[in-house]
């Protein structure tokens, strides 16, 4: 009855960003002006985003297998190049756009678990594929958050993964036989009306780890649930990269790829980067037009969110009436979620109208 993609409570505007839990290692561009919501009436009043746009007003991704080093790469070249650092999304990603408090329950975060995804992949609840999709649905929220801080700021924005690379998980797990054809159909429709409304990254940056040192590492990190992860996932994990991302973000982005030894250089890294003319995708044919429908889509994120909606009966990610308006009300009974933000504060059991 009802596709549980990405509850509707996401914020607009600059207000998503800044509620996101992201690290801003440069402290430039932080006025009140952020604050300010984008519109039609701002444009037509002469608000434009090309003068504000340098040389370095870039988004670069840094991709790469699990535990590659790509987190620690993209964290070291945002401090070098003065942009923001935004590190990989997790499930509860939404939960720091609208300020949540903590983490709320995994029923209004997908209905997915990570930890249970790496344990038991083959869950015959469809948890991994469930867990896919909504994994897709954070990265372009927050993808979206890139770029409006990058057109809002004109501070370029350096992420780990982006979700032009999602496929190569994708792709892993329907080798591996974690999840049916028909979600890997149900997918790509849903990438297919949605990734194309964004721009890819100005520059894509790929650690190369063997999927052997991958497991290892893996190993030594602690967490129990990693422990397992198969060496034929991380194997098709690596193909996939090698094979279907990089030959196809070649052609829209500028690409640079490096083993885990040469990543460590960030003052090499930034160099290779001073070096690239960026003269090819894209962004180069964007004016003050473009960019302006493009801010009004990003700052919008129920919009960025619907582009994931598409009404097709799988077991997956489909629940009841019964069972949908069950979770509908339950969310709705939390503290601070009976009116829009903005309308009512919490005072015990009661709610108090602000004029």
């Amino acid at each position: 009855m009802a596709l549980t993609v990405v509850r509707m409570v996401v914020p607009s505007g600059a207000a998503a960003l800044r509620a996101a839990s992201v690290v801003q290692k440069a402290g430039v561009h932080t006025s009140s002006a952020r604050g300010l919501r984008y519109g039609w009436w701002t444009y037509a009043l002469g608000e434009r985003t090309t003068p504000r746009l340098t040389h370095s007003s870039k988004i670069i991704s840094v991709d790469g297998n699990l535990a590659s080093g790509k987190g620690a790469l993209a964290q070291s070249l945002a401090d070098k190049l003065g942009m923001l650092y935004m590190p990989e999304p997790d499930t509860f990603y939404l939960d720091k756009m609208t300020g949540e408090a903590e983490p709320l329950p995994l029923d209004y975060n997908g209905m997915c678990s990570l930890e249970k995804f790496y344990t038991d992949p083959k869950a015959p609840d469809g948890n991994s594929y469930r867990l896919q999709l909504w994994m897709y649905t954070m990265r372009l929220l927050q993808y979206s958050d890139a770029i409006e801080h990058l057109l809002t700021t004109g501070q370029g924005v350096v992420l780990e993964r982006s979700p032009f690379s999602d496929m190569v998980f994708l792709e892993a797990m329907f080798k591996q036989g974690y999840i049916r054809k028909e979600c890997v159909q149900h997918y790509n429709e849903i990438k297919n009306i949605s990734i194309c409304e964004f721009l890819p990254p100005h520059l894509a940056i790929y650690v190369d780890l063997p999927a052997e040192e991958v497991q290892k590492k893996l190993k030594q990190s602690g967490k129990s649930y990693l422990q397992n992860v198969s060496l034929p996932y991380l194997k098709s994990i690596e193909d996939s990269y090698k094979k279907s991302f990089l030959p196809k973000i070649r052609e829209s982005s500028e690409l640079l790829a490096y083993n885990t030894t040469q990543a460590q250089d960030v003052e090499r890294v930034a160099e290779d980067i001073e070096y690239l003319k960026f003269e090819k995708g894209p962004w180069v044919e964007q004016d003050d037009i473009s960019y302006h429908h493009m801010r009004m889509l990003v700052e919008d994120k129920r919009r960025v969110a619907m582009l994931m909606h598409i009404p097709r009966f799988l077991p997956e990610i489909t629940i009841g009436a019964h069972d949908y308006d069950e979770k509908y009300y339950a969310y709705k009974s939390l503290p601070g979620k009976k009116y829009a933000p903005g309308y009512n504060t919490d005072v015990g059991d009661k709610y108090i109208w602000l004029k």
